[in-house]
């Protein structure tokens, strides 16, 4: 995608100690990925290979053990709340609060004046349809609208970035679809940029402009594939042979990586 890098990886690799602290396992080797303003993309790849570690990494959340990240020309050092927001797998709304003041809460962490939280968390709560429940508490909500409450949230921060981990893992296939059709209507409007980890080859292809194929560990990045599609995307684009042919290459691209992680998985534990 043409445009301004927002978010520059640079030859990230990074390694842990394993669980008995006597050696290093290598999770991400040599990493380069160019962002622009406005995109979205797509990390996924099986299950260890680095793809929420690269997530942290961007969002100043770990060092990583080489390398570096530029956030609008300028290396992540630590966390960054003025310009980055994270969503979650889980929503993490504070049980006793609610939905409101569960927004109003990120806005006084980030140092918004108290007389500007109520309107800003309204007009989030409107974007992502829940302005009916902003006095309801996240046990009244189902997974889906505790969801968008947590995404009302992320954009009440106002930031430009979006750091997005598995948030749809937890609901089911339907609700994961109307969810994934408003992220792209948000996309469209509000020009966030946004990096989702996901294992879902569908939720890939219908939210992404680019998606970023990632090997077994240590993760590289295997292959690019380019979803030219504009957004918002529209349900018919799911049903569409251009849908299916991405899904299926992304398919090709990604079994024989997870043929090989579960090997490693399987060496682990003999």
């Amino acid at each position: 995608m043409e445009g301004e890098a927002l978010i520059k990886v640079d030859d990230v690799r990074h390694a842990f100690l394993s669980k008995t602290g006597e050696e290093e396992v290598l999770a991400l080797d040599g990493i380069n990925i160019d962002i622009a303003r406005g995109e979205m993309v797509s990390l996924i790849g099986p299950s260890g290979c680095g793809k929420s570690t690269l997530l942290n990494v961007v969002g100043g959340m770990i060092a990583a053990s080489q390398g570096h990240v530029l956030i609008g020309g300028t290396p992540v050092k630590g966390p960054r709340p003025k310009d980055v927001a994270y969503i979650f797998q889980e929503s993490a709304l504070l049980p006793w609060a609610t939905i409101l003041d569960n927004i109003k809460v990120s806005l006084e962490f980030q140092g918004v004046p108290r007389a500007s939280r109520d309107k800003i968390a309204r007009i989030s709560l409107t974007a992502v349809g829940l302005d009916a429940f902003g006095d309801s508490y996240p046990h009244q909500l189902s997974g889906g609208m505790k969801q968008r409450a947590a995404l009302a949230r992320a954009l009440s921060l106002r930031t430009d970035i979006l750091l997005m981990d598995e948030p749809f893992a937890a609901l089911d296939e339907q609700t994961r679809m109307i969810f994934s059709e408003d992220l792209s209507r948000l996309l469209a409007n509000e020009h966030k940029t946004i990096v989702l980890v996901t294992h879902s080859l569908a939720e890939a292809v219908f939210l992404s402009d680019r998606i970023f194929v990632f090997t077994s560990r240590p993760g590289r990045i295997k292959a690019v594939l380019n979803v030219d599609e504009p957004h918002p995307r529209i349900p018919t684009f799911m049903t569409s042979s251009k849908f299916n042919d991405l899904r299926n290459r992304l398919y090709e691209l990604l079994r024989d990586e997870v043929l090989a992680a579960i090997g490693k998985d399987r060496q682990g534990l003999a």
